[in-house]
């Protein structure tokens, strides 16, 4: 079982942690932290994987309810990402404007309703609708007329601001 474990950390790892970024608003440390409970329930609950979906929608839906956990006993919700130390040497404008548009979409992604959160962090993920589907307990048909929406909410936000 620690075999099977260990590749399973190693395939999802990355998109875990990127998940739990998201609803962290990039705050990394926190992210990694919500990453590494995700695991600790995988391992305490492999045993009780059936195979009903695949071992990737399994783990997504434990990083999503994780995170939500997390957010609903914080009652925080707002995350803002750590500054950029003005460093002239370091620090390029490109790169500043990098964050400034990922803090921003961070900030707009944060303002969605928690289900439009979800689905609009596992399309980022690259996930396909069906999966997204299976993972929030939607149809597929209303996953796919959400994240249309999602995409115009969030395409508005970022443009006009919040």
């Amino acid at each position: 079982m620690k075999t099977q474990f260990n590749n399973i950390y190693q395939n999802h790892y990355e998109k875990v942690y990127r998940l739990c970024l998201g609803y962290v608003n990039g705050d990394e440390a926190l992210a990694k932290d919500l990453a590494q409970d995700t695991f600790v329930k995988v391992w305490e609950h492999l045993d009780q994987f059936k195979n009903k979906s695949s071992i990737g929608t399994w783990i997504y839906r434990i990083t999503v309810n994780t995170c939500l956990l997390f957010i609903r006993k914080n009652k925080k919700g707002s995350y803002s990402l750590p500054e950029i130390r003005e460093d002239d040497t370091n620090v390029v404008e490109v790169e500043k404007a990098h964050q400034t548009r990922l803090q921003q979409m961070y900030a707009c992604i944060q303002e969605l309703k928690e289900t439009e959160r979800i689905v609009i962090l596992l399309v980022l993920e690259g996930l396909a609708q069906k999966e997204i589907a299976d993972i929030t307990g939607h149809s597929h048909q209303n996953v796919r007329v959400m994240v249309h929406r999602i995409k115009e909410k969030l395409t508005k936000c970022v443009t006009h601001g919040i």
